[in-house]
């Protein structure tokens, strides 16, 4: 096939066979993005408005429990300005990490920076380090793109449950078009099917225990918790000017946050998925979308991202360090590991899904629909 990038931004055709371009060589991706910025993104005094109403009610609301809100805090950069900007509207936050014993060792420092300075309640959630680290073997066995899904839905199933507990009806996200309006299709998969991940943990896990590690279903997220418990998300993220640089700037000032490298570096185990695992094994550079999402949101030119491209992946010497640290965690040996590496690539839909997952999406067009938008 004929290699093509992007003439706007740098997703090209490599490892996806999802993207096309139009006659000038502009991707789907960025055009995709650029129609959905208007509706999505709002770095103004509109996005200002928007949050200064919606805390202000928040706050009003939940003036007779103890939190006014639940956030997920990996000790990224999204979800820790997340925290600061909340913090900047008085809000009262629980925040849920998730210590896998995979993060980089500035993170766990950087989460407890933020949560003393910003005076968040934590609550550090320890996933049972044989369940875990066998459920993420399976999906390495597997030979599946998205080998972050245990470590996600285990996040997810957390902090549904926290929330449900402290009766606490409203979640911040991280999820941001600014850095994120653009993401790879084709290579990843629902983290909430729980099915799916029991069905390759079943098939390629050695403990056959499920019970002690916490899950989530794509029911127990849309509708249980969704409709049942009506747990509201907020992005505040699209309603500020968010700009990586500025953001590092200002959580270093106000707290002491350390930088710790390129996106989702902050957990060691996606920095090896994302540098060595996805590149090496289904030709996929996740660079590719976060350098690309920067350019729409006009916080990289082409020209760098390019630049940055050419820069390797990992150092010979750090990779060794990462991938062994990650392999001794999840009780493996590297022979093991590479041997998987050289196998056949699979894709998630070769393994049992969750019938919610096609059914759910059709339910909520007809709702949209009948309720005239």
């Amino acid at each position: 096939m004929e290699y093509k990038q992007c003439t706007r931004c740098v997703m090209d055709n490599i490892g996806d066979t999802t993207i096309k371009f139009d006659e000038k060589g502009i991707c789907n991706y960025c055009s995709d993005a650029l129609k959905a910025k208007e509706t999505i993104y709002h770095p103004n005094n509109k996005g200002k408005d928007y949050l200064r109403e919606i805390f202000s009610s928040l706050k009003k609301r939940r003036k007779d429990y103890k939190y006014d809100c639940m956030l997920g805090l990996s000790g990224g950069l999204d979800s820790s300005y997340v925290a600061y900007i909340a913090h900047t509207y008085g809000l009262r936050m629980l925040a849920v990490h998730i210590n896998d014993g995979l993060d980089a060792p500035v993170t766990t420092d950087n989460v407890n920076k933020i949560c003393d300075a910003y005076g968040i309640d934590l609550v550090r959630e320890n996933p049972d380090p044989l369940l875990f680290g066998d459920l993420t073997c399976a999906f390495i066995r597997a030979g599946v793109p998205n080998i972050a899904i245990p470590q996600d839905n285990v996040l997810f199933a957390c902090l549904y449950r926290y929330a449900k507990d402290n009766q606490i009806d409203c979640f911040l996200n991280g999820g941001n078009f600014a850095l994120e309006s653009i993401l790879q299709k084709g290579n990843t998969y629902d983290a909430s099917d729980k099915r799916h991940i029991l069905a390759i943990w079943k098939r390629f896990g050695q403990i056959k225990d499920f019970t002690n590690l916490p899950l989530m279903s794509v029911f127990e997220k849309r509708v249980f918790y969704g409709y049942i418990h009506k747990i509201q998300t907020i992005k505040p993220l699209n309603y500020v000017d968010y700009n990586a640089k500025s953001a590092f700037d200002i959580l270093h000032k106000t707290c002491g946050f350390e930088y710790y490298g390129d996106k989702h570096c902050e957990s060691i185990f996606t920095k090896i998925m994302q540098r060595y695992y996805l590149p090496q094994k289904f030709n996929v550079d996740k660079r590719k979308s976060h350098y690309s999402s920067m350019i729409i949101s006009g916080q990289m030119t082409r020209e760098e991202a390019q630049k940055r491209l050419k820069e390797p992946l990992y150092t010979s010497e750090e990779l060794i360090s990462d991938l062994n640290f990650v392999l001794d965690k999840i009780g493996r040996h590297p022979e093991e590991f590479e041997k998987i590496m050289q196998e056949k690539c699979h894709s998630h839909s070769e393994y049992p899904m969750s019938i919610m997952n096609s059914i759910l999406p059709i339910i909520l067009d007809m709702r949209k629909r009948l309720a005239g938008y």
